[in-house]
Formats: structure tokens, C-alpha cells, sequence
């Protein structure tokens, strides 16, 4: 999303960007080392962080998602009942193994879990979401726990589409494909049965085109986490080009961001974001 702002912001003020990934971790390391300008993060800052000084505001929501393979030998069952929270805590943390046992089925396939081995945000979010309220998971748990792990959204995506056992989580944007919306390659979303009731309702069945399941997350019936507001980032108050960037990306730059599967800020927030980078840290 931020080279789309990127590409759009430089073709109006003429201003040029340098832009690499990383993940969270790298990128707040990077913006109080001096290294770069703006950081991108996937949560909001931790109070440590805040005391080193940096200064964070919101910019879009992002949404991740557990997903399975294609040719998923539970895929029907998966697709018609879901997994609530609890099932798939069970399945990352390896109290379930089986995909039988999981959909109550006699089939006799040994899950795979993948993880992430870079400094993710997405995936502190998961552990949030799959320990519930009062006991989240950290990465490093979740790492110990899975089948392997890999470093970033991509190779995610790729290992699961490889393996027909395999389970993990994804940005959306990995799991539709970016111009038609669609479901087109090799993994699926699983849906979140997010009552429990062991099956999936009209009102949580919105995963068959990203349009549809955005607006459900704008909507509220997707829960918080695993969506997630995402951040732009400073060491201190961004500096004059810096800022004159986010500003815009708080105004026009929130016309590009549905189109590129994210979820625009409520005018609630974004006023707030507003004020807060126009008073500074």
C-alpha cells in the first residue's frame, strides 16, 4: 500500500521515495536508528518504544486470515463449518493434529502448521487472537510450535500452496487475487465461525470475493484482532516532507486504499490521526 502512495504522492509532488520491506521489527529499529524517515508498523507502539521516542499514527486497516491449501483434503467441511478461535488455538498449538479429528471426519492426514520467522506484527496479532483476551501467544511460542516457519507473507503463501496438509495465516491481499478480487491460486481462507455454533451463518459468510469480506471487516463482523490498524512511524514528529506525506496519505491517500485491499480508517479516526500529526508527540 505504501508504494501505491508512494507512486502516487511522487507523481504529484514530484517527491521520490526509497522503499524496502522488513517487517515491523526491522522498520521501528530502522526509523530510531537514524536509517530511514518513516517506518511502516503492524500494531501500535509499545510503551518502550514511545520512550525512545517514537511517534506513530494509524493509517489503514490490514486483516490476516488463517489459511488452508486448495486441494485441502477438509476443504468442503472447512469451507461449510469453519473453525471458531478455539479450534484453530487447538491447531497451532498442536493440540489437534489431525484434519479428521478437527472436522470430526474419517479422513487420516496430519496437519501442517507454518509460521513466521521474521519480526511480524501479523503474527503477535495472531497470538493475540488465539489466546483470547487475558493469554496471548507470542511469536517466539508459536515458532516453537509449528511445522517450519518463513520469513515474510510470500513464502508463506507459496509453503502453504505447496502442501495440501498445510495451515497458516495471511494478509488477504495473498489469498484474492489483486485485480479481479477473486479466489484464484493455490490456498483458501478458512472461515472464522466467530459464535462457535459449529458452522458458518449467513452473516459470517463473506469469503468468497475480497470485496465482500472487506466490507465485512469494515463492518464490524470480522473481529479485532486479527484486524488490525497499521501505522506510519517517525523518530520524534515527522519531518517537514515526511509529514506533508502522511498528511496526505490521512486525506486524498485514503480514496486508493480499498482498491488495494485494506480497509479505509473511520472519520472518526482519521480526525484524531489528523490532529495528533499536526499536534506531534
Amino acid at each position: 500500500m505504501v508504494e501505491v502512495w508512494a507512486d502516487r504522492y511522487g507523481d504529484d509532488t514530484d517527491t521520490s521515495f526509497d522503499i524496502s520491506g522488513g517487517g515491523t521489527g526491522v522498520g521501528v529499529s530502522d526509523v530510531l536508528n537514524g536509517q530511514v524517515d518513516i517506518a511502516m508498523m503492524g500494531r501500535e507502539p509499545e510503551p518502550e518504544e514511545i520512550d525512545q521516542g517514537l511517534f506513530a499514527v494509524p493509517m489503514l486497516i490490514d486483516t490476516v486470515v488463517a489459511t488452508v491449501n486448495a486441494d485441502n483434503p477438509v476443504l468442503e467441511e472447512l469451507q461449510e463449518d469453519g473453525l471458531s478461535r478455539e479450534d484453530l488455538e487447538a491447531i497451532f498449538t498442536k493440540e489437534v493434529t489431525n484434519w479428521g479429528e478437527v472436522v470430526d471426519a474419517d479422513v487420516d492426514e496430519e496437519i501442517t502448521v507454518y509460521g513466521r520467522s521474521d519480526a511480524s506484527a501479523a503474527y503477535k496479532q495472531w497470538g493475540d487472537f488465539l489466546g483470547g483476551e487475558d493469554d496471548a501467544y507470542t511469536q517466539s511460542e508459536l515458532e516453537d510450535l509449528s511445522d517450519g516457519n518463513h520469513n515474510g507473507d510470500q513464502p508463506v503463501a507459496e509453503a502453504v500452496g505447496s502442501n495440501e496438509t498445510a495451515i497458516s495465516l495471511n494478509n488477504i491481499n495473498y489469498v484474492y487475487a489483486l485485480e479481479s478480487g477473486e479466489l484464484e491460486g493455490d490456498i483458501r481462507p478458512v472461515p472464522l465461525d466467530h459464535d462457535g455454533d459449529g458452522t458458518i451463518s449467513e452473516d459470517e459468510d463473506f469469503y468468497d470475493t475480497r470485496e465482500e469480506f472487506l466490507a465485512a471487516v469494515e463492518e464490524g463482523q470480522y473481529p479485532a484482532p486479527p484486524a488490525r490498524e497499521m501505522f506510519l512511524a517517525s523518530d520524534g514528529a515527522f519531518d517537514e516532507e515526511a509529514h506533508d506525506f502522511v498528511e496526505w496519505v490521512l486525506t486524498e491517500g485514503q480514496e486508493y486504499v480499498r482498491d488495494n485491499g485494506y480497509v479505509p480508517l473511520e472519520a472518526d479516526t482519521l480526525e484524531e490521526a489528523q490532529d495528533d500529526l499536526a499536534e506531534g508527540p
